[in-house]
Formats: structure tokens, C-alpha cells, sequence
């Protein structure tokens, strides 16, 4: 009882600082603010950004997959040989092995999986590799209900703290930051044109309204960008609006009944890994595709690149090590939501790489055309608008030269 009872504290508190969180981001995507941050950006910039949105998510890619290297590494495997050997062996008209590559290469892992369960091969083992390797783990599925309709405030009236608001302020704004990383790298698969910071904007304040409802109804966790969807998207090279939204549906209905949500939970995490190895090396590269538009023989350019990319690896990876090594971050004072607002941001790839990127980029570059021509802004401020959306403009009136601005589509 006492368990519940602190349980449904913390829960609580977790929703009231998500619905004060979720404030920064609606005020911050609706009001326009962030579309005079993004409207700086240029390919030079959006370069670590969006490389460290995918890359710098390493830590859940092969290091997970070796807790059950036996049935991670056959689902690696089986994903590249579906999604890129078989259609190029084949070269069919119908795009099944790659548009479905996830589904197969899961489904005959799984099998494969519970076969390990059931045979007994994990009985005598460890409690980490059960936990790893054993798809009836915990009885997840058995304890699940039938239905389950959540609802708002289902743990109870949300309880405010100052301290609590203020550092999941920071954790919603790092959100942010990366999530513009991931927009840019759908924009990017989608063989859409450069999103107008308008429209990039208007993406962060529906953002928000996401982390709201996470607030309301309890969730323990905000909304972001969901990096793996969007190497998912590279991956199936679908990008319909209409199947996102059919898969919105899908999850709704997956929420609701408990026992086939719990059927999908109970997919060992070293195959989730395995999907991740290959969807965060799709966005990472989104971010390296942008080097076309940059001149390379620029020394200011190597600059920036390198110097973003090296300090947003090593700048996150001493304040990880340091957690893991005195139990608290490099900033360690008597207020903890101070600490959390300073080794939270810094503790993240993409924050660190894009903020660096973004003021060496704009601090360094002249008013000239050849400095522009460096950045790529040529190629990307046609796109740049306050007043309507450029797409209506350029994308309709474009259709027969969008390999001119995208030859890797």
C-alpha cells in the first residue's frame, strides 16, 4: 500500500511539472519565437543537428542488442538482408521486402525468440539475461487487462513544484531542440522542400499540446519527435500523412486493449535495439546529406563541422561519466532543479552539437555570397518565409526539379 501510495505521489508530480513544461513549447512554437531561432539555420548548421539527433542515440543501438546477443545480432542481420539485399537481388515493381522488412524480420525473430523461451534455454541463467532474452518476462501479458480506457488525472489531482516545473522546463526544451532535428531529417526523407521555420514553429506549439495531454492523462513521460519513426520512414521510404495517421489509430486501439498492447511489450529489448542500429543511422545520415550543400574545401567550414560534432561527443559523454561515477552531475548545488536545468541540456548529443553549430555558424560568416555559398543558404533561403507558407509557392510550381534540389531521394 505504501508502495501505491508513493508511487501515485511521484506520478503527480510528474504531471504537474508536464503541464507547466508544456507552456514553453506552446508559447515558445505559437507565438513565432522559435521561428526566429530556426530561421538562422542554415545546411552548415542543420549538419551536427540533425547528425547528432540520430548518432548520438548510440548508447540504445548495439550496446542493448549484446544483452541478448543471440537473438539481437539474427534480427540485425535479418532486417539488413530484407530491407536492402533481397530488393536489390530481386528488383521487383512491388516494393514488399523493404516496405515490410520490419514487420518479417520481427515476426521470424520473435517466433525464434519465444522457441528459446520455451525450450528452456534461458531458465538457469541470470536475472539480466532473463530479462533481456525471455519474451513472457514479468507475466506482462497475464497481468495486463482486456480494456483499459485511460482517462485525465487518473493518479489523482496533479501536484506543482517550482523546482520539478523549472527542470522539466529544461528537459521539454532540450525535447524541442533535438525534436527540430528530427523535422528536418522527415522533411529531408519525405522528399519534402525545406520546412519554412513558420511551419517548423507551429510543429514545436502542436508539440506542446502533445506534452499537455501527456500531463493530463498521466503518461510519465512527455511528446517528442520520434527519432525511430523517422528512420523508419528512410527505411519503408513511405512518407504518407495518411499512414501516420493510420498508425496513430492503431496505437489508440493498441492503448485501449490491454492484452495485445502487452503482446507488443513483450518483444525482447534486443530486437527493439536491433530496429534502432538501423533507423538512428538513417536520421544521422539525413544530417550528413546536407554536406552537399556546403563547401568542404572551406577551412571555416571544417571548423564548424568538426568542432560541433567533437565537443557535442565528448562535452555529453563527461557529464554521463561523471553521474555514473559520483552519483550526481558536475553542477551540484543546494537547489536540485538548478542542477537539472544545467546537466540535463549538457548531457545531450544534439543539444550540445546544434547549439554549438548554430552560434559558430552565425557569429563567423560574412554578408557576402561566397560565405553564403559555404553555409549552402543559396540552396535553403528560398525557403525562408514569414509571411505564407513557401511550399504553396515552390512545391507545386516544382514537381519535375525536386531531384535538383534532392538527387539522393
Amino acid at each position: 500500500m505504501m508502495h501505491m501510495q508513493r508511487f501515485e505521489k511521484i506520478m503527480r508530480g510528474i504531471q504537474g511539472a508536464l503541464i507547466v513544461a508544456s507552456t514553453l513549447q506552446i508559447v515558445i512554437g505559437f507565438s513565432g519565437l522559435w521561428r526566429n531561432v530556426t530561421r538562422f539555420l542554415s545546411p552548415l548548421s542543420a549538419v551536427p543537428l540533425v547528425a547528432l539527433s540520430g548518432f548520438g542515440l548510440y548508447e540504445l543501438g548495439f550496446p542493448v542488442l549484446a544483452r541478448c546477443i543471440e537473438i539481437g545480432l539474427p534480427q540485425l542481420i535479418a532486417l539488413v538482408i530484407f530491407s536492402q539485399y533481397i530488393p536489390h537481388i530481386i528488383r521487383s515493381e512491388k516494393h514488399v521486402f523493404d516496405r515490410f522488412a520490419v514487420i518479417f524480420s520481427v515476426v521470424l525473430v520473435w517466433i525464434y525468440a519465444h522457441l528459446l523461451t520455451v525450450g528452456g534455454a534461458y531458465k538457469h541463467t541470470g536475472t539480466k539475461t532473463q530479462a533481456s532474452c525471455r519474451t513472457d518476462r514479468a507475466g506482462i501479458i497475464g497481468a495486463a487487462p482486456w480494456i483499459r480506457v485511460p482517462y485525465p488525472f487518473q493518479w489523482g489531482a496533479p501536484t506543482f513544484d517550482a523546482g520539478e516545473a523549472f527542470a522539466m522546463m529544461a528537459a521539454s526544451f532540450v525535447a524541442l531542440v533535438e525534436s527540430t532535428g528530427g523535422f528536418i531529417a522527415v522533411s529531408r526523407y519525405a522528399s519534402a522542400t525545406p520546412m519554412p521555420p513558420t511551419i517548423l514553429s507551429r510543429g514545436v506549439g502542436w508539440q506542446g499540446v502533445g506534452i499537455l495531454f501527456s500531463g493530463i492523462f498521466g503518461t510519465g513521460t512527455g511528446s517528442s519527435v520520434s527519432v525511430e519513426n523517422a528512420g523508419l520512414l528512410a527505411l519503408t521510404r513511405v512518407g504518407s500523412r495518411r499512414v501516420v495517421q493510420i498508425s496513430a489509430g492503431f496505437m489508440i486501439f493498441f492503448s485501449i486493449l490491454g492484452k495485445f498492447g502487452a503482446v507488443f511489450a513483450s518483444i525482447p529489448p534486443p530486437i527493439i535495439a536491433a530496429l534502432y542500429c538501423l533507423f538512428f543511422a538513417y536520421v544521422g545520415a539525413a544530417g550528413l546529406s546536407f554536406l552537399q550543400f556546403c563547401n568542404l574545401n572551406s577551412f571555416k567550414t571544417k571548423f564548424v563541422l568538426g568542432f560541433s560534432i567533437f565537443m557535442g561527443l565528448s562535452i555529453p559523454q563527461y557529464f554521463n561519466e561523471y553521474r555514473v561515477v559520483n552519483g550526481y552531475g558536475p553542477v551540484h548545488t543546494g537547489a536540485r532543479w538548478f542542477n537539472d536545468m544545467i546537466n540535463v541540456p549538457f548531457s545531450s548529443e544534439a543539444f550540445v552539437a546544434g547549439l554549438l553549430a548554430l552560434f559558430l555558424d552565425i557569429t563567423l560568416h560574412r554578408k557576402d555570397n561566397t560565405t553564403r555559398k559555404d553555409r549552402g543558404m543559396i540552396w535553403w533561403e528560398k525557403f525562408r518565409s514569414f509571411k505564407t507558407d513557401t511550399r504553396s509557392e515552390e512545391f507545386y510550381s516544382l514537381p519535375f526539379n525536386l531531384n535538383k534540389f534532392f538527387p539522393s531521394v
